[in-house]
């Protein structure tokens, strides 16, 4: 079982008292719990407050849970089969209320006793204006003063159907937290130093782990909380600054030291319009990191139609300066065509040679472009997920810039990192606004640059939010706007698990669309995934060119169509989008002079989260306060993209409402580095030693961006 040089805490699950094999297996099949340091890190999810005890009398609602106090009597069983029914009544000094079971009947009937006292914990029901509690739970109140573990508040554990079989519901999976601190509690080491214990006020560690099961009361319960959170999100930041510090000092840089013939050039020359103070402020950031002499690692955040791809090309001229090859990965083959053609037409009159390599390259040109990238010949390539395949190698990639990062997994983007003998400066854009508690932790090891200010002249976009019943004046709009020469985005869901139906949705759409605003006086486009990327261009092009006055499409334009023309987004089903997404389906308006509008189609019937993403837009088109509302709604792991979402997994700490936890913790893990890079002092032996463990089997993705 457990050897001397064996960490309790590794100790596998089964050999905790009360596990075994049995329940060892469902334990790790439902809960990925399989040692004792699993187990004890299975926090409860919320807490049952059994330290008021209500009189019947009381009841007025059935909208909480109670405590009561009293006897029962009169147990009759009634009916037979389906219908079959257990009821009694229970009673304290100021009334009488009836219980009823329509399960376990059986054992419920043998296990209780008419004239004991009980305590009694749950929901009251109404039923014809009287109150009666379905299924209670019930105990004896002399056995509840025999217990040793103080019981004021009782854990609830998540748990399943297939644990609950095995004995483990959350009553079950409490016992088993017992009988692992009778076994562990002494043993749990202290890993932070007694000065941030005393600076910040955390609970001992062990008591943390003690009242985060079994609470005495409610202020021991935050201080637990609190200290667990810390230690979680210091953790974390350690781990992060850490890699950060390591890559700065084995990772070099290529010193990209001039400014010359093609950067000036086009900057003087062929620059389409003057940049905006932050994008000055932002090319001079990314500028020093690349003469610096350190491999540059740099998140560019910029709302929708700030200017990032004008900031990437500048950034690509002074590689080309230096004799060095620039890639751009972007997510999708239209964002990379609508790069590759907006890049190409702005360095149309320089000697640059630019390619485009996507999954629908055609294998001849695919050879040629390989060649080209191989021996130099190709300055900047732009592609997908194409880039990053194994037959393509560069012969001096620079810079790699990874366009709306959030759609690639970590592990894509590290494949960039081989396309090079040497690592190249790697520059993250991204419209998604990132909130600063996520760009903290996801992209802490990263420097961060933001473009917070809007080309001039831009109009803020109008967005109204219309149920079905407004679809006629939704339509008068339309014709009014087309009218006027403008054209109109109609954008409908096309999302995986129901991706038929919402096909049909979208050609329906696109019947509706081409009967209401027939030929010849009308011309409506369409675009989805589904459709070949010759057909989709075709598309894409007429409507560029003001051929068609509608373009009825799924997200496939999410991210980079640029038609300054469009002044219409209708977002159909709009309830069934999140609201990173909405925000960025709307950047694809508003990119002219004229007023662009933003409206969201919905059914009557919203959840409460939808309402909310709905009133969030129409209120503000600030990104960032937008993010906010999103970490809030969906949690750190979604906004972070499903490939990337375990990096974000804690245990208790929660992103969305615990900043001011992070912010500290981040704050402290600084301090810790810059005094004790290496941690070699006596007293942060006891997080080194724990450091060393929590790193096995963690690949340092911080390492690749």
């Amino acid at each position: 079982m457990n050897s001397d040089n064996t960490n309790l805490f590794d100790t596998p699950i089964e050999y905790l008292k009360g596990v075994g094999p049995a329940r060892a297996a469902v334990l790790k099949k439902y809960l990925n719990i399989f040692t004792f340091n699993d187990l004890l890190n299975y926090f409860p999810f919320r807490y049952i407050d059994k330290s008021k005890i209500h009189k019947i009398s009381e009841i007025v609602s059935d909208q909480v849970y109670i405590q009561l106090k009293g006897t029962i009597s009169n147990i009759t069983e009634t009916g037979s089969g389906h219908s079959k029914r257990l009821t009694a009544w229970f009673s304290d000094d100021s009334g009488t209320i009836e219980l009823v079971w329509f399960q376990g009947i059986k054992w419920v009937s043998a296990s209780i006793r008419e004239g004991y006292e009980y305590f009694l914990f749950g929901k009251p029901n109404v039923y014809k204006n009287s109150f009666s509690i379905p299924h209670p739970e019930l105990e004896l109140s002399i056995l509840r003063e025999e217990k040793k573990v103080n019981i004021r508040f009782q854990p609830v554990y998540s748990t399943t159907e297939g644990l609950s079989r095995k004995g483990l519901d959350s009553k079950g999976i409490a016992k088993l937290q017992i009988a692992l601190l009778e076994r562990v509690l002494k043993e749990i080491p202290e890993i932070l130093t007694t000065q941030l214990l005393v600076s910040y006020h955390l609970m001992e560690r062990k008591e943390a782990y003690k009242q985060i099961h079994f609470p005495t009361d409610s202020e021991a319960l935050e201080k637990a909380r609190y200290r667990l959170k810390f230690e979680e999100f210091f953790i974390q930041q350690l781990e992060i600054l850490s890699y950060r510090i390591n890559r700065e000092q084995k990772i070099k840089g290529f010193v990209f030291g001039e400014i010359g013939h093609y950067f000036n050039s086009f900057y003087k020359g062929y620059l389409p319009f003057e940049l905006t103070e932050a994008q000055k402020r932002v090319i001079k950031e990314i500028r020093n990191d690349m003469r610096s002499g350190k491999q540059m690692n740099r998140l560019l955040q910029g709302d929708v139609g700030s200017g990032k791809t004008i900031v990437a090309l500048l950034c690509m001229l002074i590689a080309k300066d230096n004799g060095f090859q620039s890639a751009l990965m972007a997510p999708t083959e239209i964002l990379a065509i609508q790069h590759f053609h907006s890049i190409g037409l702005l360095l149309s009159e320089l000697d640059i040679k630019i390619e485009i390599l996507t999954g629908s390259t055609r294998s001849a040109q695919k050879k040629k472009i390989i060649a080209g990238v191989e021996n130099a010949e190709i300055d900047i390539l732009i592609g997908t997920h194409a880039l990053i395949e194994d037959n393509i190698r560069f012969k001096k990639l620079g810079l790699a810039i990874i366009d709306e990062q959030h759609k690639f997994g970590v592990a894509q983007r590290a494949k960039m990192w081989a396309k090079s003998q040497n690592p190249p400066h790697v520059l993250i854009m991204t419209a998604t606004p990132i909130p600063r508690t996520l760009a903290m932790t996801f992209y802490g090891d990263l420097e961060t640059s933001v473009i917070d200010e809007l080309p001039p002249g831009r109009k803020e976009i109008k967005t109204y939010h219309f149920y079905e019943s407004k679809r006629p004046d939704v339509f008068d709009f339309i014709k009014k706007k087309i009218a006027e020469g403008r054209q109109i985005y109609v954008v409908y869901p096309l999302i995986a698990e129901s991706e038929k139906l919402d096909l049909k949705n979208l050609m329906d759409g696109y019947d509706m669309m081409s009967h209401v605003f027939p030929l010849p006086e009308y011309q409506t486009g369409i675009v989805h995934g589904k459709m070949k990327a010759d057909a989709k261009e075709y598309e894409m092009k007429r409507f560029k060119k003001g051929e068609s006055n509608i373009l009825v499409s799924t997200t496939v334009i999410e991210v980079g169509v640029d038609v300054p023309n469009a002044s219409v987004m209708i977002i159909e089903s709009a309830e069934r989008f999140g609201l990173s997404q909405l925000h960025q389906l709307r950047g694809r308006v508003g990119r002219g002079a004229e007023q662009s509008f933003c409206i969201l189609m919905s059914s009557v019937k919203l959840t409460s989260d939808a309402r909310v993403r709905m009133e969030t837009m129409t209120k503000t088109t600030d990104g960032f306060k937008i993010a906010e509302v999103d970490l809030q709604l969906r949690g750190p792991g979604d906004m972070a993209g499903t490939q990337q979402s375990g990096l974000l997994e804690f245990k208790i700490a929660n992103l969305a409402t615990d900043q001011p936890i992070l912010q500290d913790a981040r704050k402290s893990a600084l301090q810790l580095i810059e005094n004790d890079p290496e941690l070699k002092k006596d007293d942060h032996y006891p997080l080194k030693k724990y450091l060393l463990n929590y790193r096995k089997g963690k690949y340092n993705w911080s390492l690749i961006s």
